[in-house]
């Protein structure tokens, strides 16, 4: 029998189980969705492709949206548990004193798992790749113990070459090299690359590696942190891939730019735990010792801080409380630089409410977008917030990759979360909230420069735009969750 004569004559039985099979896998992943999304938004967002997407909402949603009671998840979190019991690490310690006006913010930041604030710590800002680049090469090169590196993306080009050979001549010399990286985000980084290093004497790890059966194919789960830190004493994170654009030699980004930063001093200690972390849940190995938290003789330098840490393995989203507490408490100024601004409604009301009642509202993103649904998405948003009174300028040399929160002149918060819902609810980030003045006036001094080389969006301008961007808007902001 010919398949055209076979599905002639059975084509109404087929047709009946696919039309089952449709209606098991559609019911059974809006069941999911109930079950797993505790967000409003987040829920209604997932059942509507579930429903308008026959087959391909289902798939999409195991892919993308499945992340809140999954196995990489509770993994993870019981990963966390057993490096805490073994390592015997405490976050007991108190934090020392910060201004009191920003102690519900320190407490913000240190419940649950996080971290205390630190005094006497060095802080050295880096505004463009190049310099960013060479001061954490020449922190490599001075490692005497360890050094722990991750990234979310690591490109195989001249910067990627340039860090592996650094990290190599370590290696070769008895430090110890731990490289983690995302197997997402550094999905072309070369098994040459990273052959090398290991043929050296460093250790390399994929965090969730998305053909591993265990994780089921979750893609939508990353580590979006960048960590350096050399000797458990000085630390480097911010918004800094490594790779070729982050210099400002890819044409279709132009020039870069981004806020790195290092520090030097006890609050270095968080970001190494963080690092560790990661490290454990990826290899199993628990690294932990004195000589992974050193002791400081004399203090580097002045400033408190405080490492603030969130991923999807924790129902308490410590960066984006802080991020909502930080809005609220502003009196003054809240200035915010973010490629990508897509709000949950309760940080959009924040916002709006700040510039409701008076305070300097100001928003930094950019004018060419990367990635065109988060910046038509963003874009729907400003809607409301120009209406507020929040002023949005779009950063016109070329990519704003930096990602920061200023309020008064008085706390910051730093580091690798965006101000969107990816940042704040699904990958796994790392910030510093800053209580100390001199490096967020140095902060301000740059963000205002960058106002000098952007354009202030018109709110009568705006509203006038054509009705098909309106339509692509609001088209793209229906994914806002999972962005």
């Amino acid at each position: 029998m010919s398949l055209s004569d076979f599905l002639l004559r059975f084509w109404q039985d087929i047709t009946g189980w696919v039309f089952l099979v449709y209606m098991l896998l559609t019911l059974g992943a809006f069941c999911w969705v109930l079950h797993t999304k505790r967000e409003t938004m987040s829920a209604i967002a997932w059942s509507l492709t579930v429903l308008l997407f026959p087959l391909f909402g289902a798939v999409l949603f195991f892919l993308f949206g499945s992340q809140s009671i999954t196995r990489p998840l509770t993994r993870r979190q019981e990963k966390k548990s057993a490096y805490k019991r073994i390592t015997g690490a405490s976050d007991g310690k108190p934090s020392v004193d910060v201004p009191a006006r920003w102690e519900r913010l320190a407490k913000l930041g240190h419940h649950g798992d996080g971290f205390p604030v630190t005094a006497g710590n060095s802080i050295t800002f880096y505004h463009e790749g190049h310099l960013a680049f060479d001061a954490m090469i020449d922190g490599i090169h001075s490692a005497r113990n360890h050094v722990h590196i991750q990234f979310f993306i690591y490109r195989s080009d001249a910067s990627g070459e340039r860090f592996i050979d650094a990290l190599c001549e370590c290696a070769r010399r008895g430090v110890e090299v731990r490289f983690l990286y995302d197997s997402v985000g550094s999905y072309n980084l070369t098994s040459r690359l990273l052959r090398k290093l290991t043929q050296a004497g460093g250790r390399t790890a994929a965090f969730l590696p998305i053909l591993n059966p265990l994780y089921r194919f979750r893609v939508n789960l990353r580590n979006h942190r960048k960590i350096l830190v050399v000797d458990g004493k000085v630390g480097f994170t911010g918004g800094l891939n490594i790779g070729d654009e982050y210099l400002g030699l890819a044409r279709k980004f132009g020039p870069w730019r981004d806020t790195h930063f290092r520090v030097e001093g006890e609050g270095v200690q968080g970001l190494q735990r963080v690092f560790l972390e990661d490290w454990h849940f990826a290899t199993e190995e628990a690294v932990h010792g004195e000589r992974y938290t050193p002791k400081f003789e004399k203090p580097p330098g002045s400033a408190l801080v405080q490492v603030v840490h969130s991923g999807p393995d924790s129902l308490y989203k410590a960066i984006r409380e802080t991020y909502f507490a930080g809005i609220l408490h502003a009196r003054k100024r809240v200035w915010i630089a973010s490629p990508y601004f897509i709000p949950d409604g309760g940080l959009k009301d924040a916002l709006m409410l700040a510039a409701w009642s008076g305070v300097d509202v100001r928003l930094l993103g950019l004018f060419r977008p990367d990635k065109w649904i988060p910046f038509l998405a963003a874009r729907f948003y400003w809607t409301d917030v120009l209406a507020a009174g929040v002023k949005v300028y779009q950063y016109t040399p070329g990519m704003m990759h930096s990602k920061f929160m200023l309020v008064d002149g008085e706390w910051a918060s730093i580091g690798t979360a965006n101000m969107d819902n990816r940042s704040l609810y699904l990958n796994f980030e790392v910030n510093y909230q800053l209580f100390d003045q001199p490096a967020i006036a140095e902060l301000e001094e740059h963000f205002l420069k960058d106002l000098e080389s952007s354009i202030r969006v018109d709110t009568e301008v705006f509203s006038k735009r054509p009705l098909v961007a309106k339509l692509a808007e609001n088209a793209s902001r229906l994914l806002s969750p999972i962005l």
